[in-house]
C-alpha cells in the first residue's frame, strides 16, 4: 500500500497516515453557513478534500472511506438575511445549499457520504452541553451556557498561543456572565422572532462551536482521522472544537490529523468588495469560466501556500486542459474504452503520480508527472495519464470529456502518423541547438500548416493534434 504522509497542524510535522481503525478512514471538513454564495475562497477547503477523498479512495477502496461535510443552517448571519428580506430561514437555507451543491458540482467536487445540518443535531448539541456541565468544564450563567476555557489545560496546543496571548490578540465578546473574556458560548438564549428549541436552559440556539462537535461525534464517533478547514479556523473555531470534545469525551482523541489550507488572493491582493476583486464561484462560471479551469488553477498551488488567483493562470490552466482534453478525444477515450482497458488490466494509477499526491497531497508535483504521461501514443500508454486526470477530478464522466474551443473533436492519430510528427519535432530541436534557425521555421511552419499545437516546456516539445489536425499536410509517410 502506497504510504500517505500530511503535515499535521496538530503536531507541527509530516506524519505517516494510519487510520484509526485499520483500513477505515474517517474525514471531516467544516462546511458552509449557508445564507449566501460560495467565494472563490470558500472552494478551496472543498477541493483540497475533495482530492483528499479520491486519493483514500483510491488506496483503500470507495467502500472504506467515510467523509463528512457539514452545513451550519442556524446562525445569526441567517436570521440576519431573513429579517432583512422577509423571507423564511428554511426557504433561505434551502435555496443556498442548492446553490452550494451546484456550484461544487460544477468544480467537479464529488459529493461527500454525509452532509449533516446543524439543526438536525440540536439534541446532541444540547446534551453535550450538559455532559461538560457536569464535568465541571461548562457552566451557566443567564440563559447561556458558556466553556470554561481554563478546565481545559491544553487549550490554545492547536494554535500554539496562551490563553493571555489570545485576549490580548483576539476580539472577544465582554460580557459580565463570563468568568473568564475566552469563555465561549454552548448555548444562547432566542428572543422573540429568532428561532430556538427548548433546553434546560430555556429556549435558545446554540453557539457555532458546538455545532461540528457534535455532528462529528454522532457520524464519526468520539474519534476519527482527518480534520480539516482553512486556516483561519484554527482560532478559535477548531480551538475550541478540541477543547469541547476532548472534555466531553476524555477517552476519544477526536480528529488526530488537521489539515488547514492557506487563504486566496486576486492578483496578489486579498480578495475583498472594496477592493472589487470579491468573486463568487458562480460569478467566474457565469463568465464563462469552465468548472475544470477554476479547479486546474487551485491545484497547481500546494494546499498549505497562499494560492493567487491571477487571469494569467486561468489562461494557462486552460490551454494545458485544452491539449490534454484534445489528447484524451483524439485517443477515443470514452467509458468503453475505460471499461475495455480496466478488463485487460490497464486501467491503472501510475505509481509515481500516486507518490507524489500521497506526499502531503502534493498536487502540484501531480500535474507535472501528467505532463509526462501525456506524452503517450497509445490509449495503453496514456491509460496512467487518463487515470490522473480523473483522480484529481479533471474528468468526471468519460462519455462527456469537456471540450474547450481549440479542442473540438480530436484526432484519431495513427502510430506511423505519431512517429513522423515525433521525427519533426526531432529535427526542428536539433535545428535549434545548431542555431539553424532556417530549418527550424520551415518544420514549424509544416506542423502549422498541418495543425498539430506544440507545447515546449523546460526545452523539452510535446504535441496534440489540434481540432484542424491534417496529417496529409505533414509531407510523406
Amino acid at each position: 500500500m502506497t504510504p500517505i504522509r500530511f503535515h499535521n497542524t496538530k503536531t507541527r510535522r509530516k506524519e505517516e497516515f494510519e487510520p484509526v481503525i485499520p483500513g477505515k478512514v474517517s474525514m471531516y471538513l467544516c462546511g458552509p453557513t449557508v445564507y449566501d454564495r460560495a467565494h472563490l475562497g470558500n472552494a478551496r477547503n472543498v477541493l483540497l478534500f475533495d482530492v483528499l477523498f479520491r486519493l483514500m479512495r483510491e488506496i483503500y477502496g470507495a467502500d472504506n472511506v467515510t467523509y463528512v461535510r457539514n452545513f451550519t443552517d442556524v446562525d445569526d448571519k441567517i436570521n440576519a438575511r431573513a429579517a432583512q428580506s422577509g423571507r423564511a430561514i428554511g426557504d433561505i437555507t434551502a435555496e443556498t445549499i442548492g446553490w452550494y451543491h451546484a456550484d461544487m458540482d460544477a468544480l467537479g467536487a464529488m459529493r461527500p457520504n454525509a452532509e449533516p445540518r446543524a439543526t438536525a443535531y440540536i439534541q446532541e448539541m444540547i446534551d453535550m452541553s450538559a455532559v461538560l456541565i457536569a464535568k465541571g468544564h461548562a457552566y451557566e450563567a443567564e440563559g447561556h451556557v458558556l466553556f470554561s476555557v481554563e478546565s481545559y489545560a491544553d487549550y490554545g496546543a492547536l494554535s500554539g498561543r496562551s490563553i493571555d496571548d489570545m485576549i490580548a490578540g483576539a476580539r472577544v465578546e465582554v460580557a459580565p456572565y463570563k468568568r473568564n473574556p475566552m469563555d465561549f458560548v454552548l448555548w444562547k438564549p432566542s428572543p422573540d422572532g429568532v428561532p430556538g428549541w427548548d433546553s434546560p436552559w430555556g429556549y435558545g440556539r446554540p453557539g457555532w462551536h458546538i455545532e461540528c462537535s457534535a455532528m462529528s461525534k454522532a457520524l464519526l464517533g468520539e474519534t476519527f482521522d482527518i480534520h480539516g478547514g482553512g486556516n483561519d479556523l484554527q482560532f478559535p473555531h477548531h480551538e475550541n472544537e478540541i477543547a469541547q470534545s476532548a472534555c466531553a469525551h476524555p477517552d476519544g482523541a477526536f480528529a488526530r490529523v488537521w489539515l488547514h489550507n492557506e487563504m486566496l488572493q486576486v492578483e496578489g491582493k486579498k480578495m475583498s468588495k472594496s477592493l472589487g476583486n470579491f468573486f463568487t464561484v458562480r460569478d467566474l462560471l457565469d463568465q464563462g469560466v469552465p468548472g475544470e479551469v477554476i479547479r486546474m488553477v487551485y491545484l497547481t498551488t500546494h494546499y498549505s501556500k497562499p494560492m493567487d488567483w491571477t487571469e494569467a493562470k486561468r489562461a494557462e490552466a486552460e490551454g494545458t486542459l485544452r491539449k490534454w482534453y484534445g489528447i484524451l478525444q483524439g485517443h477515443g477515450f470514452n467509458a468503453k474504452l475505460v471499461t475495455a482497458l480496466a478488463a485487460e488490466g490497464k486501467w491503472q494509477a501510475d505509481a509515481e503520480f500516486i507518490g507524489v499526491l500521497a506526499n502531503d497531497l502534493n498536487t502540484a508535483g501531480a500535474i507535472a508527472r501528467l505532463h509526462v504521461l501525456a506524452k503517450g501514443r497509445t490509449p495503453e500508454a496514456l491509460a496512467g495519464f487518463a487515470h490522473g486526470l480523473g483522480m484529481l477530478g479533471l474528468v468526471n464522466d468519460w462519455d462527456a470529456i469537456p471540450m474547450f474551443d481549440g479542442a473540438e473533436g480530436g484526432a484519431d492519430v495513427l502510430p506511423a502518423v505519431a512517429a513522423k510528427v515525433d521525427a519533426l519535432l526531432a529535427t526542428r530541436a536539433k535545428a535549434r541547438a545548431e542555431k539553424d534557425w532556417a530549418t527550424a521555421d520551415e518544420v514549424r511552419d509544416v506542423l502549422n500548416a498541418a495543425g498539430v499545437q506544440v507545447t515546449d516546456v523546460g526545452g523539452q516539445a510535446t504535441w496534440t493534434p489540434g481540432p484542424d489536425f491534417d496529417a496529409a499536410k505533414l509531407g510523406d509517410l
